[in-house]
This record gives C-alpha cells, sequence and structure tokens, in this order.
C-alpha cells in the first residue's frame, strides 16, 4: 500500500481529520506502509504526500482531511 493510500483508509474509517504525526503514527502502528530502506514512515512523508495530491487531501487548521 503506498502512504497517500494509506492515509485515505485511515482517513475515510477513522471519519474524521488527523495531524500528520498521528497518521504517521497510525500507519506504523498498522504496518500500513514503510520506506524503502524499512525505516517507519515520519511526518515529512506525509505531508510531502499531502502536498502532492492537493485534489485528494485538504488542511483544516492542524487536521489534514479527505476531500471527498
Amino acid at each position: 500500500m503506498t502512504i497517500e493510500e494509506a492515509m485515505v483508509y485511515l482517513l475515510s474509517t477513522e471519519g474524521r481529520g488527523m495531524t500528520a504525526e498521528s497518521l504517521a503514527r497510525e500507519i506504523n502502528l498498522r504496518g500500513l506502509n514503510r520506506r524503502r530502506d524499512g525505516e517507519p514512515v515520519n511526518v515529512g512523508q506525509v505531508w510531502a504526500a499531502f502536498f502532492r495530491w492537493p485534489e485528494m487531501f485538504v488542511r483544516d487548521g492542524r487536521l489534514i482531511r479527505l476531500m471527498v
């Protein structure tokens, strides 16, 4: 699963916005994605995915939400 898919999965199943920190933590806890070097996902990667897909994610204060 890509990091974007993991973010969509978490945001849709939780039914609420989440901070980048909580998204990274949940992705790592649930084993939804790993970096190519095997290290856990970090907050910077969550923000990079957020900015890479502006049509999918929106920022609401500190929270990241799905556009739909």
